[in-house]
């Protein structure tokens, strides 16, 4: 039965959300659907990246027996986080009431995203 409740929201939030061409946005309103989605796309790549990067912390933790990677690790992501969403609300902000606003939170959210997954993926590939 829960299953059910849930299975029609999530069709219900589906057909609420506007059909866009992102191909070629026209209007502002297609702008701001196109630039959340590019976030989430990011959001989503940033969440698989983060997985293997904290495995990895875990299994050099193991290694070593000491679990610092692991904790610092953490504590780096959630502080940038904090960062990311402060700043992108500073950003976004400057456009308050502006019809705007969306665009430039969502396009600020997928760069630092973008640029966090980039760290993530260089700590991956670091020797050791």
């Amino acid at each position: 039965m829960i299953l059910t409740a849930l299975l029609l929201m999530q069709a219900s939030a589906q057909a609420a959300q506007p059909q866009v061409d992102c191909k070629d946005p026209m209007t502002q309103m297609e702008m701001n659907v196109c630039a959340g989605r590019e976030y989430q796309a990011a959001d989503r790549e940033l969440n698989a990246v983060w997985k293997k990067a904290s495995q990895r912390a875990k299994s050099v933790d193991k290694d070593v027996g000491d679990g610092t990677q692991q904790r610092e690790l953490l504590a780096a992501q959630r502080a940038w986080l904090t960062f990311r969403d402060a700043q992108c609300s500073f950003e976004a902000n400057q456009y308050r009431g502006g019809s705007i606003m969306p665009l430039i939170r969502s396009t600020c959210l997928t760069a630092l995203t973008e640029a966090r997954t980039k760290q993530l993926r260089e700590y991956l590939e670091f020797p050791g």
